[in-house]
């Protein structure tokens, strides 16, 4: 079974916060701040995902080498939603689909939902919840606290 309560609040958190020290975790293993790459994997349109966001969660170190398989995991439910959202659009979202009979004879077809909306929903669902641990949408943004260390990544940098 799984841990129960609400997320654990990040160690960072806990200090601002001045929680007591005996629950502040001072052995918490950080990234090295090595380079962030792409995993050979990703198709190509993943990779356009990747390309348009990466830099800026890794210029704001939201994105580490550690966090490498999530995102690209990200980036593929993206491109698979948009791949699913194209098809929606152009097919519609009620389609006609064939109807067998128990031979697996074609004997008409009858109106109902386009399948490619199940591959929508999927891939939202895998979209939103690898999205919100980098902060992809403003209410999960709000929840990151980005350390300002006077090394150009501030908001002079952001707003720029």
């Amino acid at each position: 079974m799984g841990k129960r309560g609400p997320a654990g609040k990040p160690t960072a958190l806990r200090v601002l916060h001045g929680d007591r020290k005996d629950r502040i975790n001072t052995d918490e293993p950080q990234p090295d701040s090595g380079d962030v790459a792409a995993p050979g994997w990703l198709g190509a349109e993943a990779m356009e995902v990747w390309e348009e966001y990466a830099p800026d969660l890794e210029a704001v170190r939201v994105l580490t080498s550690w966090d490498v398989e999530a995102f690209a995991a990200w980036c593929d439910a993206a491109a698979r939603r948009r791949d699913a959202a194209r098809h929606v659009e152009e097919e519609g979202a009620v389609v006609d689909l064939p109807v067998f009979n128990k031979n697996g004879d074609l004997t008409g077809h009858r109106r109902g939902k386009n399948p490619w909306l199940l591959a929508l929903d999927a891939a939202d669902a895998q979209a939103r919840a690898y999205g919100a641990r980098f902060g992809l949408t403003p209410s999960d943004r709000a929840g990151l606290k980005i350390p300002n260390e006077g090394d150009g990544l501030g908001a002079e940098r952001l707003l720029s």
